[in-house]
């Protein structure tokens, strides 16, 4: 299972998260959210500085996910380049045609292999339906609650309604997960299903992530049986 942490934007909180072995990193460049990465690439905790992250391998790095909100495509290139993101994910109401037109742009002269994540906002099977309209041109999608806000609003949605799927990505499951979820997250059924997107039910304050909580979350998800304690 891929686990993706995201809403990063704290240097020493980001190694710190990276240091428990999570699978993506995800940092959100959209002006508008409390999260927004507002540090120099340098500064990133993950790149390119690889002296400040001496007690890891290249080899445990995690992804880096970068979130973007109808954002202009040159805007998108420059934080792939500066930021060295393997995916791109877009939370907005990007049409595919700018998609396929980003990573035509992208793939393979300036970022080889980079993937695509479109975000589905959902609170019933209609919803659903909408990544039919992206099926050929992105690697995943991101199921998340709908909400006033543009996610991050910590409230879940009826993760029955994903049996409607029957698109060919694999996608990750989102929405307010939070620490007392791992037994349900185990119990989800899905054959696309891949991972999991946790944002922020794991802070102590946004884009500063409870690494404690991480930890012990990440444990019980691994090990069946046991028991989460603690806030959810």
């Amino acid at each position: 299972m891929i686990v993706k942490v995201c809403g990063m934007r704290d240097g020493d909180n980001i190694r710190q998260v990276a240091a428990l072995g999570v699978d993506w990193i995800g940092m959100i460049f959209w002006e508008k959210s409390p999260r927004h990465v507002t540090m120099l690439p340098t500064h990133a905790g993950i790149i390119p500085d690889r002296g400040s992250l001496s007690t890891l391998t290249d080899s445990c790095l995690p992804q880096r996910v970068g979130v973007f909100v109808d954002e202009m495509p040159q805007n998108v290139i420059t934080r792939v380049v500066n930021f060295r993101l393997n995916l791109i994910q877009l939370h907005g109401h990007e049409t595919p045609t700018y998609i396929r037109n980003l990573r035509r742009t992208l793939d393979p002269d300036i970022s080889p292999g980079i993937r695509f994540i479109k975000a589905i906002s959902v609170s019933s099977r209609d919803d659903i339906a909408a990544n039919k309209d992206y099926a050929d041109c992105v690697d995943y999608f991101l199921f998340d609650t709908k909400c006033k806000t543009v996610g991050g609003s910590g409230e879940q949605f009826d993760w029955s309604i994903l049996e409607a799927y029957d698109g060919e990505q694999p996608f990750l499951l989102s929405g307010g997960i939070g620490p007392g979820d791992a037994e349900r997250i185990r119990a989800f059924r899905h054959p696309k299903c891949i991972g999991i997107d946790l944002n922020s039910r794991f802070e102590t304050e946004p884009g500063i992530k409870d690494i404690q909580k991480l930890k012990t979350f990440l444990g019980t998800l691994s090990t069946p049986g046991k028991e989460m304690t603690g806030r959810d």
